[in-house]
């Protein structure tokens, strides 16, 4: 599983955490983990996270664990969702986001590197607020 596998994985859960699963989500999930298919593939984690407010649950999580400026750090948030946020961790992340800004491990590619998963997130059917994407 990827970096950014691992990052919707754990928002999805972490939403699914605060509020009841239904049926559907359930057998969705069962069959995830039977089939070992990661969020990526698959239409059915993929419909779920339609309704993820991905802003709202990350909200709620530097809440209770402290975020750090998650909102424009990529560290903050890889370190708010208990992730590797070494500079090794952030250079795999970008190449497998396709994201060239800046040196490794400069702002610009760290701030790129946020925007990119948001709008990655927001690809994959999340709800993500368009200052988080932009």
């Amino acid at each position: 599983m990827g970096i950014f596998s691992t990052i919707m994985d754990k928002i999805f859960h972490h939403s699914k955490a605060a509020q009841p699963a239904t049926p559907t989500e359930t057998q969705a999930a069962a069959q995830q983990t039977q089939t070992g298919t990661s969020a990526q593939q698959g239409a059915a984690p993929q419909q779920a996270l339609r309704n993820v407010d991905v802003d709202a649950v990350l909200t709620q999580l530097a809440s209770t664990k402290g975020g750090g400026n998650w909102r424009t750090s990529i560290v903050d948030l890889l370190k708010m969702l208990d992730m590797d946020s070494s500079l090794a961790a952030r250079k795999t992340l970008a190449q497998e986001l396709s994201v060239h800004a800046g040196a490794d491990g400069s702002a610009e590619q760290n701030i790129a590197l946020q925007k990119a998963v948001m709008q990655k997130i927001a690809e994959n059917g999340g709800k993500v607020p368009d200052s988080l994407k932009h």
